[in-house]
């Protein structure tokens, strides 16, 4: 036989264990993994000596701003995807409050069709919840492949474009104002009907809007400020209302970008009794707190906020612990120019599909998790808990040829510069590294080599297994 590409003196890495030989992939799949050389012509060889071979990693929340109307002056598929790549990442999920946003089976394929010709890497599609406004077209997005459903807690809809609103005041015109807990339920209901999980940004607008209101009135115009008008409890009291409202309903609930730590116990308690909620939390709250705004700024705007070295370290115990389930970007990128604005101003969204990988190899690198706990909640658990898994998050032989191989000792100074994202701006630049990807191969095509873009978009849309 015949070979495409041959990964040699592969060191791999998986959730369960470690081993080495050779990774020998035909027709964009894994077709024998051996610790010996096998006969037949090889197309193309990467010798991975001295470096760590994993699963393709997965990053399960993405905001790309694509779409027919999309946000394109701010970021889009090409970029996003090609960011991706180049930060080790073999497959995205993205997020559905794109223009148009992905509440119905028409908008669905409007965006596959937008984004394919973009995509440098894999990706999946998540379905948008609007109560009353798309209750008819939960079942058909379930059928024609999102990955999930996105709930945005406590937000306002523009009723004529369905986009959100994010500065709500009550009396706007042309305006649903954010659910109420009946119809929460209601939501609840109907998603659990789908099979699908319902995942939802937990923070509680009502909180929100007297604390912001009141920081303002003492003028905290900075980070304290802002963390006073989203405080712990403004999150951890909607996580708390959500698994309640899981249980009786019987919804598969899903907390997205966990920032306060004391979310964690809440999470694990409910774990315990039974409850199927899972979580996820983000690099920019595992790797910086509220200290790092006086260098970082608002480019670490985000909504729930960074918050404190104590919220970092008990996500931290969360994450190696198993309550929360692996890390996801939340890249969601906005102009320097929007972010050059006022705490207050600022549009929270941060540039992070590229510096993902890189923060939690660091991480690993400090002592924080071992390497099989990367593959789990980089690879392996995001792959199993939408579905795409064995085709993504491993390395078993007949699965996609998805494959980060990784330098674990090259020191280096994040550069925000270098980023392949539209907008070139990071929390983490100028911040001293230590390991980083050096080649993504996707479905057995090199799409990234020290750094490097390799050929044209050949991504294409999955959908889950089961």
């Amino acid at each position: 036989m015949n070979w495409d590409k041959l990964i040699k003196n592969a060191h791999m890495i998986t959730a369960s264990g470690e081993s080495y030989g050779n990774i020998y992939i035909k027709d964009g799949k894994i077709a024998a993994v051996t610790d010996r050389d096998l006969e037949g012509e090889v197309k193309e060889t990467v010798d991975a000596s001295g470096k760590l071979v994993f699963p393709g990693f997965i990053d399960t929340h993405c905001h790309s701003r694509d779409g027919s109307k999309g946000a394109h002056y701010k970021e889009d598929f090409r970029h996003s995807s090609m960011a991706a790549a180049a930060g080790g990442i073999t497959t995205i999920l993205e997020m559905p409050n794109c223009n148009p946003a992905i509440y119905s089976v028409e908008n669905f394929r409007d965006l596959v069709k937008t984004i394919t010709p973009k995509a440098y890497v894999d990706f999946g599609v998540w379905g948008l919840c609007l109560g009353d406004l798309n209750r008819d077209q939960l079942i058909p997005l379930a059928e024609e492949g999102v990955v999930a459903f996105k709930f945005f807690w406590g937000y306002a809809i523009d009723s004529g474009t369905y986009q959100l609103i994010y500065n709500y005041e009550e009396g706007m015109k042309n305006v649903i104002p954010p659910f109420s807990t009946g119809e929460v339920y209601k939501l609840f209901s109907d998603v659990a009907k789908t099979g699908k999980k319902i995942a939802i940004h937990a923070e509680d607008f009502g909180i929100i809007k007297v604390l912001t209101e009141e920081a303002k009135a003492k003028n905290m115009n900075n980070y304290d400020g802002m963390l006073y008008s989203r405080p712990d409890f403004s999150e951890t009291l909607v996580i708390d209302n959500a698994i309640k409202i899981a249980e009786a309903t019987g919804a598969d609930l899903h907390i997205l970008h966990l920032a306060a730590g004391d979310g964690v116990e809440i999470i694990k308690r409910a774990q315990e009794k039974g409850s199927s909620v899972t979580a996820e939390t983000c690099p920019h709250y595992l790797a910086l707190t509220n200290e790092d705004y006086e260098h970082a700024g608002t480019s670490m705007k985000g909504y729930p906020p960074v918050r404190t070295k104590y919220d970092m370290e008990l996500l931290w115990e969360g994450l190696k612990e198993g309550t929360i389930s692996f890390v996801a970007s939340d890249h969601a990128p906005h102009t320097p120019e929007e972010k050059a604005q006022d705490i207050w101003s600022a549009p929270a969204g941060m540039v992070t599909v590229e510096t993902m990988v890189p923060v939690v190899i660091d991480a690993v690198n400090k002592g924080r998790i071992n390497w099989n706990k990367l593959a789990e909640i980089l690879s392996e658990a995001p792959a199993k808990m939408f579905g795409l898994y064995p085709s993504k998050g491993s390395l078993e032989v007949g699965t996609d040829a998805d494959i980060t191989i990784v330098d674990p000792d090259v020191e280096y100074v994040m550069d925000q510069n270098r980023l392949h994202s539209k907008t070139k701006l990071s929390p983490f630049d100028g911040r001293q590294m230590k390991g980083r990807p050096v080649c993504t191969i996707v479905r057995g095509t090199t799409v990234m080599k020290d750094g490097e873009i390799l050929g044209e978009p050949q991504g294409h849309l999955i959908r889950p297994e089961r």
